[in-house]
């Protein structure tokens, strides 16, 4: 009963005002490159997404059979669909935000102080963008609770990009996978 008048949760707006003298720009390139990197993404994700794998494409099937075409909603989040990777970042920051090329063919935007809704197809979560010192800071939360955290932060005299990425289940379980990128311009 109590869980009925919970309130769902809402992110709050982030500081978009750019620190002086940080400038993520430029072009870099993942330190360590292993196949174990993507299977850490993967593992993390399926710690915290609240999904039975094997319930979602048992929907997926049921729903493709049927003759009206409706889907069922997914119990857990699929915040993990905003997530982008690559081993070679290309960064250009503008005074308003920041627009990161994932291995030349993805490109995300991320607005210093936005707090907006995005969607990729039917799954639709809220995201802030914003500072948090010299660290960008980018949150989306799902629907159903589900959370990425993004920072990214310049180490050892800007010559390195740091990516933490945290994943957050509804029920407060985290998993943190950190990637560093050295300058590569």
């Amino acid at each position: 009963m109590l869980g009925a008048c919970s309130t769902p949760e809402v992110l709050e707006p982030i500081d978009g005002t750019v620190p002086a003298g940080t400038d993520l720009s430029g072009n870099w390139v993942m330190r360590e490159v292993s196949p174990a990197d993507r299977r850490r993404i993967s593992e993390a994700i399926n710690k915290t997404d609240g999904i039975d794998d094997s319930e979602y494409f048992r929907r997926q099937r049921s729903a493709q059979n049927r003759s009206r075409g409706r889907s069922g909603s997914f119990k857990g989040g699929m915040v993990y669909v905003f997530l982008e990777t690559g081993t070679a970042l290309k960064v250009t920051q503008t005074p308003d935000g920041l627009f990161i090329s994932f291995d030349r063919s993805v490109v995300e935007e991320y607005r210093f102080g936005e707090n907006r809704k995005i969607n990729v197809g039917e799954i639709v979560a809220q995201r802030v963008t914003g500072w948090g010192g010299s660290q960008l800071v980018v949150e989306t939360l799902g629907e159903n609770g589900m959370k990425l955290t993004e920072h990214f932060l310049l180490t050892d005299n800007g010559n390195t990009l740091q990516r933490r990425i945290t994943f957050r289940s509804k029920k407060l379980e985290e998993e943190t996978i950190v990637q560093e990128f050295d300058r590569s311009d």
